[in-house]
């Protein structure tokens, strides 16, 4: 209901292929975590699956599985569009690989 509305508000409805609903349920079970911080999402803040290149570019990709990458809502705003919901990152698989290694190798204050 929520991916309904966000297509309604953003003006996708009808452009959408009508297998984009259950593709986008198996790669977010496939692929359950932030592919930058690993958070898996819950009820009130769900993952999301984002097109690598975008959907309204190239359409024909939309279900494609080598296209998609599950990100957090901030990771998606931050990582995937570059802080504009009109941008998009070219490299957001391999920033996302860069961020996750430096996450989990951040330095930790020992006391």
């Amino acid at each position: 209901m929520i991916q309904f509305l966000l297509d309604l508000f953003r003006g996708n409805l009808g452009s959408r292929s009508g297998q984009w609903p259950a593709i986008r349920k198996q790669f977010l079970k496939d692929n359950i975590a932030c592919a930058v911080c690993g958070t898996k999402g819950s009820f009130l803040k769900p993952n999301e699956v984002h097109h690598i290149k975008p959907f309204n570019l190239r359409p024909e990709l939309e279900l494609e599985e080598n296209n998609l990458i599950t990100l957090c809502r901030d990771h998606h705003f931050f990582i995937a569009h570059l802080m504009s919901w009109s941008s998009w990152n070219e490299n957001v698989k391999q920033d996302s690989i860069i961020w996750n290694n430096k996450i989990k190798n951040r330095p930790k204050v020992v006391n």
